[in-house]
């Protein structure tokens, strides 16, 4: 809250563009509102009462109350107070609707709960399974560190997804502009940058205080709660979780459709191809591929309209079946079958190689920068006192000779001739 109100917000961590119809650009004004309602909502918590949030905002000298103050000055007091009034009554709308995490138990259900809805959500096509395996992967994270907050790298991240750092740092950029990631800073050269995983809750009542202009069709935050379709999407993304960063899940193996339709599967045993369309986010040609390669590899059986998980499917071990004669005996034979046996292992040795050249890199600038930093060289033709005579004349410092002719003039360089 302390940096927030007195630095403003420097990372951009509230910053949205809106382009409204007619062409009019409201970014600057949609950060505004968005960074005073962070403030109000940091308020809120802290204890402190409406009159002093406006005060400290107009009065202040403080960078996150800067655009209320422009505000004050071009159409007055009034209109400033009633623009912070309504950030501040819909940030303690929001403060008391929601339940504070105080305790790791807490955080775990809200995590618990955030899971729930990703299983729920479609992630359809390519990109989709990806930002999937992204939220997997940050999720496993959290429960680790007890927080929203994490820090982790994106080689590290793309080794827990099963895919190269090029599509993590993409896949990042789509969560951002989802609004479903925040990243904090841009770390250090020991450590990863700092990210937060959002949980949003849907909005279950539309107030007046919303949007910076009151009520408004279109604005932010306004209109009556809409609740969302049942698409049928249900996985289990623990397993998926443990099983996206094998080699036989890479692009050009089972992917991203695979572990869903195995995920699907491992979620409710027993379902048709229409049914696995809706709980894996797939297509019903990706459906169709995606079955046939695992039937071949002997991890599920066909009965009837239904598909079925092997026994030990989820280890990589196939069952013999009318469609597979020699089953897989494990993840590695899996990718040995399908050609992408080792994709995980060049992978990391690349990542190492990169954190490596990347260290020797830092050392030969920092070297550079330790040598700018030391005293210059002596011009050539300025003498050193330790190189002459009494009597004027210059010395060898390799032979400690006298050289002839070479003295050191009035102004203390070099001069050929008489002393």
């Amino acid at each position: 809250m302390n940096k927030l109100l007195l630095l403003g917000d420097q990372d951009a961590a509230y910053a949205t563009g809106n382009l409204q119809r007619g062409g009019k650009n409201t970014a600057a004004s949609d950060h505004a509102w968005a960074t005073t309602r962070a403030v109000a909502a940091d308020a809120v918590r802290a204890g402190w009462d409406r009159s002093s949030f406006v005060h400290v905002m107009l009065a202040g000298p403080y960078k996150a109350g800067q655009h209320a103050r422009t505000l004050q000055h071009r159409r007055g007091y009034d209109k400033a107070a009633a623009w912070l009034q309504r950030a501040w009554d819909g940030a303690q709308h929001y403060v008391r609707s929601t339940d504070p995490i105080t305790t790791r138990q807490g955080f775990h259900a809200a995590l618990a709960a955030f899971r729930s809805r990703i299983e729920c959500t479609p992630w359809n096509g390519i990109a989709g399974k990806t930002d999937l395996r992204n939220l997997i992967a940050r999720m496993d994270i959290c429960s680790q560190a007890g927080s929203w907050d994490h820090t982790v790298s994106e080689r590290d991240l793309a080794e827990r997804m099963g895919s190269s750092r090029t599509t993590a740092h993409n896949s990042n950029q789509r969560l951002l502009a989802a609004k479903l990631l925040r990243q904090l800073d841009n770390g250090s050269p020991t450590e990863g940058a700092r990210w937060m995983l959002i949980s949003r809750l849907p909005s279950t009542t539309s107030h007046h205080w919303c949007t910076p202009k009151g009520p408004k069709a279109g604005g932010a935050m306004s209109g009556p709660d809409v609740r969302q379709p049942d698409t049928g999407a249900d996985i289990d993304t623990r397993i998926a979780g443990q099983l996206m960063h094998l080699d036989a899940f890479a692009h050009h193996g089972l992917g991203g459709s695979g572990l869903t339709v195995l995920a699907a599967l491992a979620e409710r045993d027993g379902q048709s191809l229409t049914e696995l369309q809706q709980s894996a986010s797939v297509s019903r040609p990706t459906a169709y591929r995606q079955l046939g390669k695992l039937k071949t590899l002997g991890l599920i059986r066909h009965d009837g309209e239904l598909y079925h998980l092997s026994l030990t499917a989820l280890q990589g071990i196939g069952t013999q079946t009318p469609d597979c004669d020699t089953p897989v005996t494990g993840w590695p034979d899996t990718a040995e079958r399908l050609g992408t046996a080792g994709a995980g292992e060049r992978r990391r040795r690349h990542h190492e190689a990169q954190r490596v050249h990347w260290h020797h890199e830092q050392v030969r600038l920092a070297e550079r920068r330790r040598a700018a930093h030391q005293a210059p060289l002596p011009h050539p033709a300025v003498a050193q006192r330790q190189y002459v005579r009494a009597d004027g004349c210059a010395i060898d410092p390799t032979t400690g000779d006298v050289i002839e002719g070479l003295y050191m003039a009035s102004d203390g360089c070099w001069v050929w001739g008489a002393a």
